[in-house]
């Protein structure tokens, strides 16, 4: 265990070490490659370990970590290993999740046919467990390890990434906007309890992003979220940015902030 990191590395988190799930794709990638061009110390986790793999061989110094975070005996382990090599994390953004292809076809077609979706009765037991054990159970297995890392120093940022759906919920994805409704409500639950122990917790919630999984989204439901009175589909570049901003010192007084992130499509 290397507790001292301060080798030198110059930036805005210059001598940190930092924890990224999702780091294998999108807005995770993003954010790890940003921390890592900041001074950071990276360990990359992602469910994908070849992905992550090669994200992290970019990064100076980083290590990659296969982590699925719906498994909660993954993810101790992963934060266990990743503490095991410099005995700390200062920064946890936690960006994995999932959304449901086939319900987002389902909604496509109906947008297609000029009809109304129909999803909730046609949603299987097997669609919801999966969204809600990822995007809310992942978001808590997280949360929970990093606090087990952060509060005994005393001091550490966690951002999670939750999305615009959770407050303009699409219709026919009520599993996906259940579960960033549910990550949003646990970090800021979460947020008030950790402050106390010195560590700050803030959400951002992207709106459209041009990730994988927007790549995904079938061409017709894409089309629908376009609005020529707003800005396009964010880069995953431009959420890291604000997920940095979040665990930067120059964020010290947001604790419990939801940033919405969304281009103008609406406010709260």
């Amino acid at each position: 265990m290397d507790d001292d990191v301060g080798d030198g590395r110059a930036g805005r988190f210059g001598g940190r070490v930092a924890l990224v799930t999702g780091a294998g794709s999108g807005i995770g990638a993003a954010v790890a490659r940003r921390l890592a061009g900041q001074g950071a110390r990276v360990f990359a986790a992602d469910v994908d370990g070849t992905a992550v793999a090669a994200v992290a061989e970019e990064l100076p110094g980083a290590y990659a970590l296969t982590m699925d975070v719906a498994d909660r005996a993954q993810v101790d382990r992963a934060f266990a290993e990743s503490t095991a090599v410099h005995g700390r994390l200062d920064v946890v953004v936690h960006a994995a999740g999932v959304d449901d292809p086939v319900a987002k076809e389902w909604i496509a077609e109906a947008l297609l046919d000029d009809r109304p979706p129909e999803v909730t009765a046609r949603l299987g037991d097997d669609a919801w467990g999966r969204v809600l054990r990822v995007n809310l159970d992942g978001t808590f297995h997280v949360l929970r390890a990093a606090l087990r890392v952060m509060v005994p120093r005393r001091s550490g940022a966690i951002v999670t990434v939750g999305s615009s759906s959770a407050f303009d919920a699409v219709t026919g994805y009520p599993h996906y906007a259940a579960s960033k409704a549910g990550a949003h409500a646990l970090s800021q639950a979460v947020a008030k309890e950790a402050i106390a122990f010195g560590v700050r917790v803030n959400t951002v919630a992207p709106g459209p992003t041009d990730t994988g999984m927007a790549a995904r989204t079938p061409a017709a439901l894409r089309r629908g979220f376009a609005d020529p009175r707003v800005r396009p589909y964010a880069t995953p570049e431009e959420i890291a940015g604000v997920a940095l901003f979040l665990a930067s010192e120059e964020a010290a007084n947001l604790v419990g902030a939801v940033l919405l992130a969304n281009g103008g499509r609406f406010t709260v």
